[in-house]
């Protein structure tokens, strides 16, 4: 914190500060220091919205509210996020979630809630807004998507949102977006992480050792098939179509092919997307702060679920370490399979991926929630809290947990 307010005052060149050497510091340094940035903005606007307030002035609200029907939740969200975008200081209020037709006060569990769906429901491949790679595993942009830019504008706000409001993602991109993001283009290294099969081959015409215009056969015309199957060709020179590839240009048809297809092929599509998390970060200090690899790790977190590390900074309310529900509760957590503890996870956090200072920054609480055999375990997801029934049975334990945590959305999150 102390360095987080010489920082403000080293822009004048008053004070040194490490803010200005990101390099030196370590990823949690950073986060630390975001997270004050946002805090201050936040504290700032919700003060701006009193004074007007107590002036008499129009009624500023102090958070970004959103009233969304789950059903309908990618249309809701984006007209109403569509009505802030003149004024971009409202994407740095705390956003608050109200779910149509459902009580709920949103202390951070429904807006973990909230960005868990959409961004489940937006990347279906059904949605045609991206395309799944299947060799990689990874999402994309469709360059052959009939939906507007305002949807890819919508998921590049959702990004910013979830960084502002402390939520981690579970999406899966290659890692370079978050390069293009920083505002560096993608290159041929970066194509592996998607197209791992192509980019072999491209790497093998680059090392290949006999006569690549007599035995490959290849030119500088890119053919590709559309959503309807019908056939397009893109000239990766204009001036020269149907150029030939030899040993001489090979690096170039291969340097062309990739900006082609990772770059200019989606230009409009990510634009559309750099613009919507822009809307948001461009006041942040994200792109001096991070890498891209920081930058991934900041938004989706960590995929290992050792779960063990919340037994070590776990709370107990009622409760104490040595009561026997409490080494029942540990014992069959230590059973979950890879699935379960991610549904585990999303029971009591709102979310599947780790944060990343690992599972032991949650600091998840256990509280007693008295001893009625029938009652299911509940969650408060905004504060990392369990409120678990006094089972002394560890075979019905078992049994309530699992079903608490395969049947948690909507319920038991508050």
């Amino acid at each position: 914190m102390a360095d987080y307010k010489n920082s403000r005052t080293h822009e004048s060149g008053e004070i040194f500060s490490f803010i200005s050497y990101s390099f030196f510091l370590t990823l949690p340094n950073k986060i630390h220091y975001l997270f004050c940035d946002v805090q201050k903005r936040m504290v700032i606007l919700r003060q701006y919205s009193r004074l007007s307030a107590y002036l008499g002035s129009s009624l500023i609200s102090q958070t970004l509210k959103i009233r969304v029907r789950r059903a309908n939740i990618i249309n809701d969200t984006l007209l109403q996020l569509e009505l802030h975008t003149d004024g971009m200081e409202n994407f740095n209020k705390q956003l608050h979630v109200e779910f149509e037709g459902e009580e709920g006060v949103d202390e951070g569990g429904l807006s973990k809630e909230f960005f868990m769906i959409i961004v489940e429901k937006m990347l279906t491949p059904d949605h045609g807004v991206f395309i799944y790679e299947q060799e990689s595993r990874l999402f994309w942009f469709n360059m052959h998507s009939f939906e507007s830019e305002s949807q890819y504008r919508l998921i590049g706000i959702i990004l910013g949102l979830a960084i502002n409001n402390s939520c981690i993602l579970n999406i899966s991109f290659p890692r370079f977006i978050y390069k293009k993001l920083l505002g560096y283009k993608a290159v041929f290294q970066d194509m592996h992480q998607l197209y791992p099969v192509f980019y072999s081959s491209l790497k093998s015409l680059l090392e290949y050792e006999g006569n690549v215009e007599e035995d490959l056969i290849l030119t500088f015309t890119v053919e590709y098939s559309d959503v309807f199957g019908i056939r397009h060709t893109h000239e990766l020179k204009d001036d020269q179509p149907g150029l030939v590839v030899t040993n001489e240009n090979r690096k170039e048809y291969v340097d062309l092919y990739t900006d082609w297809l990772l770059n200019t092929s989606v230009t409009e599509q990510f634009n559309a997307f750099r613009c919507g998390f822009d809307l948001v970060c461009s006041s942040t200090p994200i792109k001096f702060l991070f890498n891209a690899e920081e930058l991934e790790l900041l938004i989706c977190g960590k995929e290992s679920l050792e779960l063990e590390e919340l037994e070590k900074t776990a709370r107990y309310d009622g409760f104490t370490e040595n009561c026997q529900t409490i080494k029942d509760f540990w014992a069959i957590v230590s059973e979950l399979s890879a699935d379960e503890r991610k549904k585990f996870l999303v029971f009591f956090t709102g979310c599947d991926r780790v944060p990343v200072g690992g599972l032991a920054d949650l600091k998840m609480s256990l509280v007693r929630n008295g001893d009625k055999m029938d009652s299911l375990p509940t969650a408060h997801t905004c504060f990392n809290v369990i409120l678990l029934p006094d089972y002394n049975n560890k075979v019905l334990l078992k049994e309530r947990l699992l079903k608490a945590i395969s049947y948690s959305e909507g319920f038991g999150l508050l």
